[in-house]
């Protein structure tokens, strides 16, 4: 199964507070894990606004995800495409296109976002 994790899942990945569900998830051998550069983009952007919830080194998470064997998907014109048809549940750019995404390469999109997780795809919710 490849799994998109969602934004906060990733930090707190970085953070050491992973949720039991999705540390076994991550560990289920077959399963690809996946972050979006959508995620990188938005926590380098929270980041440089100060919001206390996104203070990471982004260079140290984001090399931290591939040395642990993580796959970087990146963003492609049919991800957009797709996030322009998605029904207006959600209005943050991010996460639209993380559902897009999951939508479009058939993976099981992760969060702890109970609104994202209204989303026409796949989703495995975790409850924060």
């Amino acid at each position: 199964m490849n799994l998109l994790l969602d934004t906060h899942i990733l930090l707190w990945v970085a953070a050491g507070k992973l949720p039991k569900k999705v540390a076994e998830l991550i560990a289920v051998d077959g399963n690809t894990v996946l972050f979006s550069t959508a995620s990188i983009w938005e926590i380098t952007i929270k980041n440089s606004l100060g919001r206390s919830d996104f203070q990471v080194d982004v260079n140290a998470l984001y090399n931290g995800f591939l040395n642990n064997g993580y796959t970087e998907l990146t963003i492609n014109s049919r991800h957009s495409i797709i996030a322009g048809t998605l029904p207006p549940i959600h209005k943050d750019p991010f996460d639209r296109i993380l559902a897009a995404q999951a939508q479009y390469e058939k993976a099981t999109l992760v969060t702890c976002d109970d609104i994202l997780a209204e989303y026409p795809c796949s989703i495995i919710y975790i409850k924060p």
